[in-house]
Formats: structure tokens, C-alpha cells, sequence
């Protein structure tokens, strides 16, 4: 099946914001491939436009890498319903936004604090 010329520029584009997002998070195409099943080579084709983005890879890739689904495609998300959300709440959900090594670090710094809390 043909691709037609605004297809092919919609996942050219998505590919690059897939590659962008990748980055952000310190997360390479061999870490992406795995979660998504798939090989590097093929997260390569993703990120170059050369092959579609299945549709099916989007509630896996969306959160792997930060964003909801409708953000991930270039489109606004629907407002988000906002109430009451406890302050950890919302440090967690920042957190989650981190490049993945600094989430690694304050991971280590919260299971110290908790270790020590244990002990006394």
C-alpha cells in the first residue's frame, strides 16, 4: 500500500519526536526496542520516518517515554481534570519526567531515607 506524501511527512515528524523524546529521558534505542518488543533497527526506522509507528506501540511507547498518547502523535491532550492532588502526588508525576538516571538517583536517596527510618 502506497504512502501518501502527508503521511509520510506526519511520521517523519512523529519519528522525530520519538527520537527527541528518547533522548530527554536518557533512554537509547536498544532500551526502547526491548520495552516495545521490537529491534533497535527498527526503533532506528521509526525515528528516520522510514517505517510506520504501529498503532498498537502507542499506550507502550507514550508512557515509556514521558507524554500521553495524543502528545506523543502532535495533538493537544484534553485538558486533564484538575481537583484536590496531594503534594506527593504531584513530586511523583515530576518525577516520573525526569531523565531516567536522575530518577535513579533520587530513588537511591529515597531508599536511604527509608532504610534509616526503619532502623530508628
Amino acid at each position: 500500500m502506497a504512502i501518501s506524501d502527508g503521511e509520510r511527512a506526519f511520521f517523519a515528524r512523529l519519528g522525530a519526536r520519538i527520537a527527541e523524546l528518547r533522548r530527554a529521558q536518557d533512554i537509547t534505542q536498544v532500551q526502547l526496542a526491548e520495552t516495545l518488543g521490537v529491534s533497535q533497527q527498527t526503533i532506528n526506522s521509526y525515528e528516520v520516518g522510514r517505517r510506520r509507528v504501529p498503532v498498537s506501540a502507542l499506550p507502550t511507547l507514550a508512557p515509556t517515554l514521558g507524554v500521553s498518547p495524543e502528545a506523543l502523535i502532535g495533538e493537544k491532550a484534553p485538558p486533564a481534570k484538575r481537583g484536590p492532588m496531594p503534594k506527593f502526588q504531584q513530586q511523583l508525576e515530576r518525577l516520573g519526567r525526569l531523565p531516567q538516571a536522575k530518577q535513579r538517583v533520587v530513588m537511591e536517596m529515597l531508599e536511604g531515607v527509608l532504610m534509616q527510618a526503619n532502623r530508628g
